[in-house]
């Protein structure tokens, strides 16, 4: 008796190790849509987090075209993984929807918005699980960062949690 006691205490203790995962971003069950007007190469270079759901994330910075149909992305994965980021992210289809092997969680990544001149965009994706907001400098203009805000909250966005 004795022995399955202490099974059961190291049990619980081993699950009170185990990270809770977050709470998604958004309700995965509600509508979400991507930009309609990608153009990848215009994408590509460099971008910085200027808000994501894990607060202080500074993101891939680097966005590198290949000219074919996919980026090679560096810097941080603002999924809460702490690893640096090094993944070739591929489009998937029309309107910015592409995947990554490892970065991102493995899932799917999704323009949901960017501005006519490529100066913010608000990524997220379909589960909710993140979504962050990228600027090519740094503070971002304000009436942009609203109008990427505004996205965000269209789509279903807990804004609140949305951070710099």
């Amino acid at each position: 008796m004795r022995a399955v006691i202490a099974a059961l205490i190291a049990a619980l203790a081993l699950a009170a190790c185990v990270p809770e995962k977050p709470a998604p971003l958004r309700d995965p069950k509600g509508l979400i849509s991507s930009a309609a007007l990608f153009d990848p190469a215009r994408f590509a270079g460099q971008w910085h987090v200027v808000q994501s759901g894990v607060p202080g994330c500074s993101g891939a910075q680097s966005w590198a075209w290949d000219g074919k149909a996919a980026y090679q992305v560096k810097g941080a994965d603002c999924t809460g993984a702490t690893a640096q980021l090094d993944d070739r992210i591929v489009l998937t289809g029309p309107g910015g929807r592409m995947i990554g092997h490892a970065g991102y969680g493995g899932e799917p990544i999704w323009v949901l918005w960017v501005d006519y001149d490529y100066r913010i965009a608000a990524l997220g994706t379909p589960s909710g699980s993140w979504g962050l907001i990228l600027s090519r400098q740094t503070p971002a203009r304000p009436d942009l960062l609203k109008a990427a805000r505004e996205v965000l909250d269209f789509n279903g966005y807990d804004l609140a949690r949305m951070q710099p």
